[in-house]
This record gives C-alpha cells, sequence and structure tokens, in this order.
C-alpha cells in the first residue's frame, strides 16, 4: 500500500534491533532507498539506534551494580562467618564452663556425714 507506515508498535523489538544493523554501514542515499523499500523514515531507524545505544549503557549500569552487589555480599559473608565463628568460641567456653560449674557443685552437694546411718 502506497504511503503507508508501520508504526513503531508494530515492530518488534528484534526486527527493529535487525533494521540498525542492516543500516549501520549504510550512505545516506542507500538509507533512503532502504527506508523506502521498508517504509520507514530514517528519523525512525535513528531513534531505534539512540534506543539501542541506551539500552546497552543500561546493562553496563546495571552489569556494575551487580558486580558491586556481589562485592559487598561477600564482604558480608565473610564478616557473619567471622562473627559465627567468635560466637562458636564464645559458646564453647561457656559450655565448658558450666559443665565444670555443675561438677563443682555437685562435688560440694555430697554431705560428708550423708554415709553414717548412726
Amino acid at each position: 500500500m502506497p504511503g503507508y507506515t508501520q508504526g513503531d508498535n508494530e515492530w518488534s523489538p528484534d526486527a527493529k534491533l535487525a533494521v540498525v544493523i542492516e543500516t549501520a554501514t549504510l550512505s545516506e542515499a542507500e538509507l533512503g532507498a532502504y527506508c523506502r523499500e521498508k517504509g520507514l523514515y530514517s528519523e525512525q531507524i535513528q531513534q531505534w539506534k539512540a534506543a539501542c545505544h541506551e539500552g546497552a549503557g543500561r546493562q553496563e549500569d546495571q552489569e556494575k551494580a551487580a558486580q558491586k552487589q556481589s562485592k559487598e555480599d561477600r564482604k558480608t559473608i565473610r564478616q557473619l562467618k567471622a562473627e559465627v565463628r567468635r560466637k562458636d568460641k564464645v559458646l564453647a567456653e561457656t559450655t565448658s564452663l558450666l559443665v565444670l560449674s555443675k561438677k563443682l557443685e555437685a562435688l560440694y552437694s555430697e554431705d560428708p556425714d550423708s554415709g553414717e546411718d548412726d
């Protein structure tokens, strides 16, 4: 249909990317012919190209943020493991002291006269 232009919404993201890739090396004259053939405007292709660059930039930012979060997570895990080791040592020491105190209490609670029935 002459003069019919597909709207941006009718092009899938994959199709838009394919158009951007196909037109990346075209001259102005070749781009004009391509646009007439596909029913596009060169401004649409420029917008799609800008969106591709923007998306790539966002992806880099997300990767950097993920790396930073991963580094922070590893640091937190290391700190938590150290805290658990410290608490395990304190718990072992407390358990030992409790056992010793019970043994000592048992030792002193024995009545020396309890063995005699007079």
